[in-house]
């Protein structure tokens, strides 16, 4: 069933009194859903406890942004756990990860967890992208393969049949876009060969995109064939500039590859945002940091997504840091409220998106 953002939860008896449920993820224990709301709005949302500013929603604090937190940093968490922190926090949703700790896309019954995870989320106040960067989902042994770009078509076949898959998760989580990214240039592959073969095996799920109506946000990656801006531009026209396909912009990468700085970056793709990830990082360097380990200046970039009117998520990505994910969870957060309450005001022209300069 397709549902919209912040739409209730699908009447299925689970919106009834608190009850014994098994977890979102369906693997945990069951536990009291008067306290974990899996089974459905059972009691108030867990949202802005007490009147710490730090906890208010991020909205309130100077801009129109809306921050998350991906699940690849909270690997460690059950699933049902991790979401009750970052709502507990004040996070205004999640960047789920389709991962085998959370919503397993190969598992049995996942029309019916992904069901039990809408809920969740509902009852939390938590919007959700859904993103596709497992490294071992489809490949126990390969990290991130088999990949779009791999000389197999059945390889190429599995991992555009994931992406499908979570395109189906996505409209049944009320998803605002999901994200995804090209791989890397297999040896041998020249890549002009590579860059056929992306734009053939992106096309069912672009098909699969439209059908649902979710965008599908595709990611620069360094290292990877598309790894920039330019390299997205080049996909896109080469597609024929299909409705659904659009943009994941990582803060982190543009300071570390692009040539521009991370402000113009943003508004350079304006036009295609769909997805924002962030994290500290610096030039040359492709290690995603927490906030103040690296060099980016974060308020004049808030500022330029605030003023291209973006209204998705904006989810900090610290998966090599999810042995401690509760702390950088809770340390996220403040800091960047704090760079958007401190960002330019809505009349500094350097706030001001000028359009893309792409063509």
């Amino acid at each position: 069933m397709t549902r919209t953002p912040n739409q209730g939860a699908s009447a299925d008896g689970t919106g009834g009194p608190a009850r014994r449920e098994t977890s979102a993820d369906g693997r945990t224990p069951a536990r009291d859903t008067s306290r974990d709301l899996t089974g459905g709005p059972a009691g108030p949302a867990r949202r802005n406890p007490g009147a710490d500013p730090d906890r208010e929603p991020s909205r309130n604090a100077g801009a129109s942004l809306r921050f998350g937190y991906g699940t690849n940093g909270l690997a460690d968490l059950r699933l049902d756990d991790a979401l009750a922190l970052l709502a507990d926090l004040g996070y205004d949703g999640v960047g789920l990860t389709l991962d085998h700790m959370h919503l397993d896309p190969l598992a049995p019954d996942l029309a019916a967890r992904t069901r039990r995870v809408a809920h969740r989320l509902d009852a939390l106040g938590l919007g959700v992208t859904v993103e596709t960067g497992a490294r071992y989902v489809l490949d126990p042994r390969r990290k991130h393969g088999p990949s779009l770009l791999d000389a197999d078509p059945d390889d190429r076949a599995r991992r555009a049949g994931l992406l499908v898959q979570a395109v189906r998760v996505a409209a049944d989580l009320g998803a605002h876009a999901v994200h995804c990214f090209s791989g890397v240039v297999p040896d041998g592959t020249d890549e002009d060969t590579a860059w056929k073969r992306l734009a053939e095996t992106l096309t069912p799920v672009l098909d699969a995109a439209t059908a649902a109506g979710i965008p599908l946000a595709v990611e620069p990656e360094p290292g990877h064939l598309l790894a920039t801006l330019a390299d997205f531009h080049h996909l896109r026209r080469t597609l024929g500039d299909p409705e659904p396909l659009g943009l994941t912009l990582d803060i982190g990468h543009c300071q570390c590859l692009e040539p521009l700085p991370p402000a113009d970056c943003v508004r350079d793709a304006a036009p295609w945002l769909r997805h924002v990830q962030i994290e500290d990082m610096r030039r040359g360097v492709h290690e995603h940091l927490p906030f103040g380990d690296g060099e980016i200046d974060f308020p004049p970039v808030l500022a330029a997504l605030a003023a291209t009117g973006y209204q998705g998520l904006t989810v900090v990505e610290l998966p090599r840091h999810s042995h401690a994910g509760p702390h950088f969870a809770a340390r996220s957060l403040p800091f960047l409220r704090r760079a958007a309450a401190s960002a330019a005001p809505h009349g500094d022209p350097s706030a001001t998106p000028e359009g893309s300069r792409t063509p």
